[in-house]
């Protein structure tokens, strides 16, 4: 009988396998000994508990600024500090990863200084949590093999560390309340997405606001896209449909759906609306 392979972590994939799993090792070890649970440390850090239990568990990359911070707040001594190198240079390697038809998009993304984007179906990959991203894998049809969905959330993971970067882009996010009331994943999933897209909410380059479900009329009704500025490059757009990706260069129509983004986030709640209604979705639970 053939052993069952065991899905590939991003650190296999670059074949760093070693240096990530050491360091979520360390991590834990010291987060521990310093009497922290993930949540508390991760205050302290500024990442919620999933993102420090996947880099615990060596499916997460942790950036050179998270790592200095660690090395400080849990007294390493430089451990943390020595690997660095080896960290930043998988990080270089990392946008490969991305499927060939994506990839153009993942690189552009990964140098935005300005990213806004419209949801109308599910929480945009940027700001989903670990375990609401596997469910969206798990419930896909035709379904995904194991692996494929391992490597998929993994993936997904990663393309977040646009958030920690400095300096950080100009971020906006429109979500339907629609999206929010949908308890994907089941409730667990779902209370810790919202108190996900409450932390993401409140950094300071981010405005996250919600189209109320109770409007009359609507703006835009064609589905979700994203305008993105690259480093010294044009604005672009990009939509995708039913599983068909869509790059749009034109600047015509980068201008018409930049202009329709304006509308809809003059419609919308505005952020710090959005957050309350967040929270009281939060307190009915």
């Amino acid at each position: 009988m053939q052993e069952e392979r065991k899905p590939e972590t991003p650190g296999e994939e670059l074949g760093a396998v070693a240096v990530f799993v050491v360091i979520g090792r360390q991590l834990k070890l010291l987060r521990e000994r310093a009497g922290l649970s993930q949540r508390e440390f991760g205050a302290l850090v500024g990442y919620g508990p999933d993102q420090i239990s996947a880099m615990e568990r060596g499916v997460r990359t942790p950036r050179p600024e998270f790592l200095r911070k660690a090395d400080e707040i849990l007294g390493a001594n430089g451990l943390f500090l020595a690997v660095i190198p080896q960290v930043e240079e998988a990080m270089a390697k990392a946008r490969t990863r991305h499927p060939e038809w994506y990839r153009s998009y993942a690189e552009l993304e990964a140098q935005a200084v300005s990213l806004h984007d419209y949801s109308t179906m599910g929480v945009l990959g940027l700001l989903q949590t670990e375990d609401y991203a596997r469910a969206v894998f798990t419930q896909r049809q035709p379904p995904l093999d194991d692996e494929t969905i391992e490597k998929r959330v993994a993936d997904r993971l990663s393309r977040q560390q646009i958030f920690e970067q400095w300096p950080p882009p100009e971020c906006s996010f429109i979500i339907e309340q629609a999206v929010l009331e949908r308890p994907i994943g089941g409730p667990k999933v779902h209370e810790e997405q919202l108190r996900h897209l409450l932390r993401i909410g409140r950094m300071r380059n981010v405005q996250l606001q919600l189209m109320s479900t109770n409007r009359v009329s609507h703006p835009s009704l064609g589905g979700s896209f994203t305008l993105l500025i690259p480093k010294g490059k044009e604005q672009v757009a990009y939509m995708e449909t039913q599983g068909y990706p869509k790059l749009i260069s034109d600047r015509e129509e980068v201008r018409i759906l930049a202009a329709r983004y304006g509308i809809i986030r003059a419609q919308a709640l505005d952020p710090q609306k959005s957050l309350e209604v967040i929270e009281k979705m939060l307190d009915k639970r």
